[in-house]
């Protein structure tokens, strides 16, 4: 059984399926725009044609990685297979994504933190889009593991918006407003995720490694708002070899 990639045919008939309340609105100010420019990420492509049995025999943790960036080809399809779009009609009129969500309420956000700045993962219309300029990889790691996997190229931050999940196009659950049911649900979703990113990088021959973060200090450094939960991040790069 092979793992099967779809790939974008219009981001317009994708942007246009999905709902405006699923949008997001990324804070930004004119010098980081100066400084950051939105990144268009490619379609995806994959080289490898791994079976998903193969990914799963070759899924690990791995602490130790290179300081070799990855290619835009790359970082685009680890995006796109950790939570992109992968079909214009899904759940509830909405577009659906690879990774399953609670209603397809679709409320973990990716933020991707690269050595020159964070950006936030549209996923909608495929796009890295500038949040914060600087080096801020060193606190998407628990205060006792920074020097680990510090020269790693790519961390993701996951962060759960509530408000999306509350006001979810999808079926209106009575649970969604439950405080503890709503962690239930966007710690699994984020688990889904990074799922999908672990198996990514097994198939490609790439390390990745999911671990706790600094909470605080991320959640003011990307001036969240009051209503979004920073929870985990993960990094991904090459291997280093021993």
């Amino acid at each position: 059984m092979k793992i099967l990639f779809m790939y974008f045919k219009g981001k317009e008939k994708i942007m246009n399926t999905h709902k405006s309340s699923m949008t997001t609105t990324v804070p930004q100010n004119d010098d980081l725009i100066k400084i950051l420019q939105p990144i268009e990420l490619l379609r995806p492509r994959f080289e490898k044609d791994e079976s998903i049995q193969n990914a799963l025999l070759h899924r690990k943790t791995t602490r130790e990685v290179k300081d070799k960036k990855l290619s835009l080809q790359t970082l685009s399809n680890l995006l796109w297979a950790a939570c992109g779009v992968n079909r214009t009609s899904g759940p509830f009129g909405i577009s659906g994504r690879t990774a399953a969500s609670a209603s397809n309420s679709q409320e973990i956000e990716v933020y991707v933190a690269l050595e020159e700045g964070t950006y936030f993962y549209d996923a909608i219309h495929h796009k890295l889009v500038p949040v914060v300029t600087g080096d801020i990889r060193k606190l998407v790691i628990g205060h006792g593991q920074v020097n680990f996997g510090d020269k790693a190229p790519v961390r993701l931050i996951y962060i759960a918006d509530i408000h999306r999940l509350i006001q979810t196009s999808g079926y209106q659950e009575p649970g969604l407003l439950d405080t503890e049911i709503q962690k239930s649900y966007y710690f699994v979703d984020t688990g889904l995720i990074a799922g999908n990113v672990y198996l990514f990088a097994a198939s490609q021959g790439l390390a990745a490694w999911f671990h706790n973060c600094d909470k605080p200090a991320l959640a003011t450094k990307l001036k969240l708002r009051a209503d979004q939960r920073v929870l985990f991040g993960q990094t991904v790069g090459y291997p280093e070899m021993r």
